[in-house]
């Protein structure tokens, strides 16, 4: 069974994309394919111009490296507290002290507005404290790429408001490629820059948000539009 086919998409720099598509389309594959945790059976994979699929193990583990990844339920080890979760990266990938890595994990800490909770253990936290503790792991190496995996997933309105407002907060500040699977239309109307719509293993249209939401493709506009009729059905 294919789940892509004849996937052809590049990611803006500097910029908050969104890649949307129905459930069951692909979406988490493409991160796997993206940093070398599955390999494309054809075809090529490009970040800053280096081909992932033929690149060595030593050279995915540094490529990795330059990746920032917030899952949907932010991935925490259940067996350490908020400091050690954000600190894990940098213990394990640089040959920083504890000086400066309290310095790093601190500073990420407060700006996702957890600087209280950094002994409390995952368990302790809401499910939005619980992916705002991700976000600030995912960041503190200082990645070029950012992706969140449904970050949305779980939150009531509210929650998933604050967390698109940190999402672009940060985005400002830090810069980069900032990349959010979901199928969330709020989130995307709220954050994304450029959106890419995926359909039965391909990307139906691509572009800035704006013009997606004004698209005549039968297909995007009914996914963003959320409207009963069009080519998607139940099945």
């Amino acid at each position: 069974m294919r789940i892509q086919n004849g996937l052809n998409l590049a990611f803006p720099d500097d910029q908050v994309s969104m890649l949307l598509g129905p459930s069951g389309t692909g979406k988490s594959v493409l991160i796997n394919l993206i940093v070398g945790l599955m390999r494309p059976d054809a075809g090529d994979i490009l970040v800053h111009g280096q081909s992932v699929p033929n690149m060595r193990e030593d050279e995915l583990l540094e490529l990795r490296k330059r990746f920032g990844l917030l899952f949907q339920d932010g991935a925490l080890f259940g067996s350490m507290n908020i400091y050690d979760n954000t600190a894990f990266p940098l213990r394990m990938h640089t040959d920083k002290g504890e000086d400066e890595i309290a310095a790093i994990v601190n500073r990420r800490l407060k700006e996702v507005g957890l600087g209280h909770a950094a002994e409390k253990m995952p368990n302790e936290l809401s499910g939005g404290m619980r992916k705002r503790a991700g976000f600030a792991r995912a960041l503190v190496l200082d990645p070029d790429i950012v992706f969140f995996d449904e970050p949305d997933s779980g939150l009531d309105p509210v929650r998933t408001a604050l967390l698109c407002e940190l999402v672009q907060e940060i985005h400002a500040e830090n810069k980069g490629c900032y990349v959010i699977i979901s199928h969330h239309l709020g989130t995307a109307r709220t954050v994304a820059d450029y959106i890419a719509v995926l359909w039965r293993g391909r990307i139906v249209e691509s572009g800035p948000a704006d013009e997606l939401f004004e698209s005549e493709n039968p297909f995007v506009h009914q996914f963003l539009n959320a409207a009963p009729t069009g080519p998607l059905a139940m099945d």
